[in-house]
């Protein structure tokens, strides 16, 4: 647990009995604050008044408990007062997971190559939905077993699935290591098994807040393991039987799905030029029902066009990024990219193939230690756009649970909607960008204002100790501005209390939205500001304005906007 902390208080609320003068006239509660003021010793200030009726009085900033004592004993003792209360700080309950090996995520936090995770978490967990894993099945884990639900075994050739059968019921993981090389064709290599639907399960829904591991990113969906890939892979036809199935379609002999899965992650897929029908007509039919269907776009540092089901339609195509905020050196590329997602570098591209140089570069999530088959559980760092594509899995569960009217269609649009930029390079296309999970959340959950909506999304940087603004041309109005003009804002700072925000009018007055607070700690400005603007004429070119009174964190402007 993290403990708040400890503001000054610096305003109070004085709320008048509905017979007294203060209660009704501004004028009135400014003379009774001066009245006060006069009496306590104290600079008083009547700010405004409240929605509520009650009167907001400024104490300064240099108050101390005691002078706040001082002055609410004065209106206490006023007979014509009901109440009076201190104007108290609250914060966002999204606390940093308590999960042993959350420091090693931070392709969940890092500002610069991570995908906004935690600030998403005050609004959505995932719960209600359930995000199938068609990959290798489930190796069992302890910091993913309470978020499993059943699934099922697709393969069905008895020799591949090593379990002694086809087709049934227990998606367990029996290894997919080759003793010898060429086992799988020529040119295929001996290797142990990978459990590797069960690192892409713990990116996903790892449990979250247990004292252990790592955290999920939907950590409240469940996670439903479908096995497809065993001995040298899977075959096209159970993958397409088990994304029907997944999704709530029949697939004859097997049972119907208990809980069908509103999410689809593929983390898998081979060379094709073409995507084969056999999977086309079962993704379409997911969609159709409702599920969103993620796919890795491929390790091939190459177009992914050429890679299937990269390249069917009706999909999110997911290329990688690494720590930089650069495709990964791996990763396929292209036209058909729909956005990117971290799927980190375990060693830089120029180090020995197979070799891990840069563990700490890598997607750290649940793993199993068995060279073939299961041991004990464990957690290593993997790279692929294996990785990269269960964090978009992850993302379309949150924004699934928090609005669960969304089509797979308006889920894909918000993920690349509101994705940033790469901060590095892609060479050959990496989509839109790198998903923003808080940004994408905060879509499609707020009720956009009425009224006419202009905005600038044009990235402003802001340096340290500079002023910077960021213009929008006003046209198409008549008379003046509103007098509750809405100011949305979302600037990307690493210390908002450093910026100084106002509104600058066409004929050059400024408004002031945000004061710099050096006990003002958190991350971005992501707010709604509503402002009296009847005194400026509304057609004109209006400025957000913002300065840097401070050294050590730096951000920029994403985007602002004006609703008349």
């Amino acid at each position: 647990m993290r403990a708040l902390p400890s503001a000054p208080v610096e305003k109070v609320i004085v709320t008048y009995k509905s017979q007294a003068a203060e209660a009704g006239s501004n004028a009135a509660a400014k003379s009774d604050t001066a009245e006060k003021a006069a009496k306590t010793g104290e600079k008083l200030a009547f700010e405004r008044r409240l929605a509520g009726g009650g009167a907001l009085v400024d104490l300064g900033d240099s108050a101390t408990k005691q002078d706040l004592a001082e002055v609410m004993d004065a209106f206490r003792a006023d007979p014509s007062v009901a109440s009076v209360e201190p104007d108290i700080r609250a914060y966002a309950m999204a606390v940093t997971p308590n999960d042993t090996d959350y420091a090693k995520q931070w392709d969940l936090f890092e500002p610069t190559g991570g995908m906004n995770v935690p600030a998403a978490w005050d609004k959505t967990t995932g719960s209600g939905v359930t995000v199938a894993v068609i990959d290798t099945g489930y190796a069992a884990h302890s910091d993913l077993a309470t978020n499993v639900v059943s699934g099922y075994d697709f393969i069905s050739t008895s020799a591949d699935a090593r379990d002694g059968n086809g087709r049934d019921a227990d998606a367990k993981d029996e290894g997919d290591w080759n003793a010898t090389d060429n086992e799988c064709g020529v040119g295929s290599k001996a290797s142990n098994s990978s459990w590797h639907g069960t690192h892409v399960a713990g990116t996903i829904g790892a449990v979250t807040n247990n004292t252990k591991g790592i955290a999920g990113i939907a950590y409240n969906a469940k996670i439903q393991p479908v096995r497809v890939l065993g001995k040298c892979g899977g075959s096209s036809a159970d993958i397409a039987d088990a994304i029907t199935w997944a999704s709530g379609g029949t697939v004859p002999g097997v049972p119907a799905n208990a809980t069908p899965a509103k999410v689809i992650n593929l983390s898998l897929g081979g060379a094709s030029a073409t995507c084969p029908s056999v999977y086309q007509t079962a993704i379409n039919g997911a969609v159709s029902r409702g599920t969103t269907v993620v796919v890795a776009a491929g390790n091939s540092n190459a177009n992914a066009s050429g890679f299937t089901p990269a390249n069917c339609a009706n999909v999110i195509n997911v290329a990688s990024t690494s720590r930089e905020g650069n495709r990964s050196y791996y990763s396929n590329f292209g036209a058909i990219v729909d956005v990117a997602a971290p799927g980190g570098e375990t060693r830089r591209s120029t180090d020995t193939p197979g070799t891990v140089t840069t563990p700490e570069n890598g997607i750290y999530s649940t793993l199993n230690s068995g060279a073939t088959t299961q041991s004990a559980e464990n957690f290593k760092p993997y790279q692929g756009t294996s990785m990269a594509a269960p964090h978009i899995a992850g993302l379309a569960a949150l924004l699934k649970s928090a609005k669960s009217a969304l089509t797979p269609a308006e889920i894909e649009s918000a993920i690349k909607a509101n994705a940033r930029p790469l901060p590095g390079t892609c060479t050959g296309g990496c989509g839109t960008g790198i998903a923003d999970t808080a940004k994408t959340v905060d879509a499609v959950t707020t009720t956009p204002p009425a009224g006419t909506v202009f905005t600038n999304a044009t990235d402003v940087t802001i340096s340290d100790n500079t002023t910077v603004s960021s213009s929008i041309a006003v046209t198409g109005r008549t008379g003046n501005a509103p007098a509750a003009l809405k100011v949305g804002v979302d600037i990307k700072h690493t210390w908002r209390g450093d910026l100084v925000i106002d509104l600058v009018a066409p004929d050059g007055t400024v408004r002031n939205l945000k004061a710099s607070s050096s006990s003002d700690s958190a991350d971005n400005v992501l707010t709604t500001y509503t402002v009296d603007a009847s005194s400026e004429v509304a057609n004109g070119t209006w400025k957000l304005q913002v300065r840097d009174v401070a050294t050590g964190d730096t951000g920029y402007i994403n985007s602002w906007s004006l609703t008349f």
